[in-house]
């Protein structure tokens, strides 16, 4: 075992459909990632929990000898363990949660409980000595839509939530109208580089010009009227839908990414902040990113030097990286989980305050 001030760290990702491990050195260095993309659900057009619980139960232990062997190490090599907690299919977490704890128990090992989205901020910074604190983030996936204001490691200030659906949500539902498969996120990117985005004018809900930080909608999203928009215009389209599948494609996602960038530099504004960090699956998107980058080299010089921090596509995704990163930071907090540490459907973003109030995340 190598020095607990050094510790070599193993994160474990079973929070939805990917089961994912990562080894993680004493200077955060991956030696070893594995992703395993779990196929089962395409046929359905979405995730079902209990496919996704048993799919991870029959893939864990072979994703993380995986990456156990890719990083040279043994198990018993490993100081620290770090795990999805929450939030999450309840059923996925409860299989990481379980492997964790008895591994960690078997080993005597300490192990750390991890909250996916914590997990996704912790992304950046393993590629990008730069994404550091304080930062504005966007973390934006299927199951939410969250705008911080990040001062430092584990100090979260919550500007802005969804209301209704997640971002990438909306896009799975859109791609469902639009006859395109599971994931709907990519299958929507595709068929829009063959669309014209002005070809349908889509509404930009919760973006008015003349709204001020005292607006309780200032910073906050909603993509179910934008979703429902996209219904009403496929209906009328009709017959020529299949024709007009691209532009309708091209017109959501301009419009779901113009609310999230316009969002987003409300926020660079009004903080005074001039580092973005972009997070969570929906981030992959090439459309969100080219935006978000073009967009804040525009922006005015109040806000100082600007710059945006992506994840690579790898990283993007649900990952066991991140969560080994961000066990490491709660470890070194001196947190520990107990035994009788639980999964849970719904959790608290450790950290995260919106004013005097912790928040809780809405379920997955």
């Amino acid at each position: 075992m190598s020095l607990v001030s050094r510790p070599l760290v193993l994160g474990l990702e079973t929070s939805c459909d990917e089961t994912a491990a990562a080894i993680l050195d004493g200077d955060n260095r991956i030696l070893g990632h594995v992703i395993l993309s779990q196929d089962v659900h395409e046929v359905y057009g979405g995730v079902v929990p209990e496919l996704a619980a048993r799919a991870h139960l029959q893939k864990v232990d072979s994703v993380v000898n995986e990456a156990l062997e890719r990083a040279g190490v043994e198990l018993e090599d490993v100081d620290v363990f770090g795990v999805t907690t929450g939030p999450g299919l309840i059923g996925a977490l409860l299989v990481g949660v379980c492997w964790t704890k008895a591994v960690a128990w078997a080993l005597d090992r300490p192990w750390v409980a991890v909250h996916h989205m914590e997990g996704h901020l912790f992304g950046p910074v393993l590629e990008d000595p730069q994404a550091e604190p304080p930062f504005i983030a966007l973390l934006v996936s299927g199951g939410h839509t969250l705008l911080l204001y990040v001062t430092a490691w584990g100090e979260y200030e919550l500007l802005g939530k969804t209301r209704d659906d997640a971002a990438g949500e909306a896009f799975d539902k859109v791609a469902k109208l639009l006859g395109l498969p599971y994931p709907g996120g990519p299958a929507v990117q595709r068929i829009a580089e063959d669309g014209d985005p002005g070809r349908h004018r889509l509404p930009r809900p919760m973006l008015r010009r003349n709204q001020t930080v005292e607006d309780p909608a200032f910073y906050d999203f909603s993509f179910s009227g934008l979703k429902t928009a996209v219904i009403d215009l496929t209906t009328k389209l009709g017959d020529s839908l299949s024709d007009q599948a691209p532009h309708v494609a091209a017109a959501f996602q301009d419009a779901a990414v113009d609310v999230l960038v316009s969002k987003t530099l409300r926020a660079m504004r009004e903080t005074g902040c001039g580092r973005v960090i972009l997070g969570g699956g929906v981030s992959a998107n090439v459309h969100l990113r080219q935006e978000m980058g073009r967009r804040i080299k525009e922006l005015d010089a109040e806000t100082g030097p600007r710059s945006l921090h992506c994840a690579s596509l790898r990283l993007s995704l649900d990952n066991g990286a991140m969560i080994a990163r961000a066990a490491r930071f709660r470890f070194e907090k001196g947190e520990r989980a107990p035994l009788d540490q639980n999964a849970w459907a719904s959790l608290d973003f450790p950290g995260l305050r919106d004013g005097s109030r912790p928040i809780t995340l809405p379920k997955t």
